[in-house]
């Protein structure tokens, strides 16, 4: 059974970009090159991130492959991108563009990366559309990050409560939605592993606010004047888990590695 698709309208970033630069986690240094590793990636292949956002992943796997090309909706997240990889001095194409428009002109890639953006794509369409763009020993990686159950991240759940109580449930990804890993099962890409790094860091609670005003179910634009409401609430509750104005966040920076498998395993979601 095909489950509910998200619309072609998606959201939009434009108001979370300064949040997105200051508060996101980047991905580990040492999970980009295990990956780079893993892949086998050399000066000959060309890499796309699709949903690059500011372009986190396609600059820190530029140095490694010969071409990249970043693509996302969102004009700010694009001219942000832009401006980071100058800054980095690595050559990097962006365009605007969504997963609907994935096609045969972008030419093939050895690797797709998708960092926290699969979940507002229709994902059984977009992967039938890369199936058409990865070469065939390539791979598609899917990035993520989450918080290992560790005492120094008991702030953690107080956190994301707080949010979600500013958030509408209209907002949310469903629930009950498919995860990424059943999608993949039923693809071409159905040969899965994931390999992760884990990190100690020092985060200020600035950043922590900055964070929560990143996503697009709590961002300036969704929230208007509970904007400062939420701020000032973080603040409080996050200053007693704080030292110095700064938590301690122990975060797991995660790839799932996707490759194509046997055909018959194939089956229709």
């Amino acid at each position: 059974m095909t489950p509910p698709q998200l619309s072609r309208a998606y959201p939009r970033f434009a108001s979370t970009v300064p949040h997105y630069l200051a508060g996101r986690p980047n991905y580990a240094p040492s999970l980009i090159r295990m990956v780079k590793e893993h892949l086998q990636l050399s000066y000959t292949d060309r890499l796309l991130d699709l949903g690059c956002g500011p372009g986190w992943l396609a600059i820190a796997f530029a140095p490694f492959v010969g071409s990249v090309v970043a693509v996302d909706p969102e004009p700010s997240m694009l001219e942000a991108g832009r401006a980071a990889a100058a800054k980095a001095d690595v050559p990097i194409e962006f365009l605007q563009a969504s997963s609907f428009d994935l096609g045969s002109h972008l030419g093939m890639f050895q690797a797709v990366t998708i960092g926290r953006a699969f979940h507002w794509m229709d994902r059984c369409d977009a992967l039938r559309r890369l199936n058409t763009l990865i070469e065939p020993n390539g791979a598609l990686v899917l990035f993520n990050d989450v918080r290992p159950d560790v005492p120094e991240n008991i702030w953690y759940k107080h956190y994301a409560k707080l949010i979600s109580r500013y958030t509408s449930p209209d907002a949310r990804i469903p629930p009950d939605r498919l995860r990424h890993e059943a999608i993949l099962l039923a693809s071409p890409f159905n040969l899965l592993e994931r390999i992760g790094a884990i990190e100690r860091r020092l985060v200020p609670i600035e950043r922590l606010i900055d964070r929560a005003l990143s996503m697009s179910t709590s961002s300036p634009e969704q929230l208007g004047p509970l904007k400062d409401r939420l701020a000032q609430e973080l603040t409080e509750q996050m200053s007693r888990f704080a030292t110095n104005g700064a938590v301690v966040e122990i975060i797991e920076s995660q790839a799932l590695i996707a490759r194509r498998g046997e055909t018959d395993t194939i089956r229709r979601l």
